[in-house]
């Protein structure tokens, strides 16, 4: 992370809370005493409180309608013809989760636009450096508050039952998704290949150099005539030249250069 000297006061926003609870004078003890943790509980600890989990059902909609509307259409029909009669594959990929309202958002996409998905294998996979974020996420519970953020009433009384003051995302679309820790500076090719990953919002907190090299990896586990979305207000310019952007109802997404390319 990239944090400009004059916003270090969201570390001590977000860390004091743990100098009181282990009784440690300064930030520096408590940097010290994380290092010395051969455990890495403080290391995960200080990564859950300074992570930013910003995050809604539906975010900005203008990627889930691209999804709903593009990219997931455009997808099946170029793999109709590949896999000749047998189930499609569609593996999509959130890379920085959160609390899991994006992944999951996508699962009601694809619920909504296939609602016989016998014909498809659909793997979808969300993936954050917080655990507690992860814990969250896999659990599938939210509280009303998070419900009323972004998620239309209809998919509320569709995919969620209500349990007490909270609701659960029911097992038809929690069964679509996993979850996995993962930190996105370290290697992850071994994952496959994706047909479809989201990036939103994570990259500017990075350096240059640091999201050249991030890219550089996407670039490699992302499908030849896949798809990348970023946010709205990113952009790769100067970042990487191998994915070039696209435009479709006002709304930019990036393809491998050519997008013909592997498989």
């Amino acid at each position: 992370m990239d944090i400009n000297p004059a916003k270090a006061y969201l570390f001590e926003t977000r860390l004091g809370g743990m100098l009181d609870e282990l009784s440690l004078p300064s930030y520096g003890a408590l940097y010290d005493r994380a290092l010395a943790d051969g455990t890495k509980t403080l290391e995960q600890q200080i990564i859950d409180n300074i992570s930013t989990n910003e995050t809604l059902f539906f975010r900005d909609e203008k990627p889930f309608h691209l999804l709903e509307h593009k990219l997931i259409p455009d997808l099946i029909d170029k793999r109709q013809a590949l896999c000749r009669g047998g189930p499609i594959p569609i593996r999509i990929w959130s890379a920085a989760c959160a609390t899991g309202q994006e992944i999951y958002s996508i699962a009601m996409v694809l619920k909504d636009l296939l609602p016989d998905m016998s014909g498809y294998d659909i793997s979808l996979l969300g993936t954050d450096i917080s655990a507690k974020a992860i814990a969250k996420a896999s659990l599938g519970k939210f509280t009303s508050f998070e419900m009323g953020r972004g998620l239309p009433r209809a998919k509320q009384e569709r995919y969620f039952t209500r349990r007490g003051n909270s609701w659960m995302v029911r097992d038809e679309i929690r069964a679509m998704v996993s979850f996995r820790r993962m930190n996105l500076l370290h290697p992850f090719g071994a994952m496959g290949r994706f047909d479809i990953i989201l990036l939103r919002n994570v990259a500017i907190y990075f350096n240059v150099e640091t999201r050249r090299k991030l890219f550089e990896k996407m670039c490699r586990v992302l499908a030849g005539d896949g798809y990348l979305i970023i946010g709205a207000t990113e952009s790769l310019s100067g970042i990487c030249d191998h994915l070039v952007p696209r435009i479709y109802l006002k709304s930019v997404f990036y393809e491998p250069d050519p997008p013909n390319g592997r498989k």
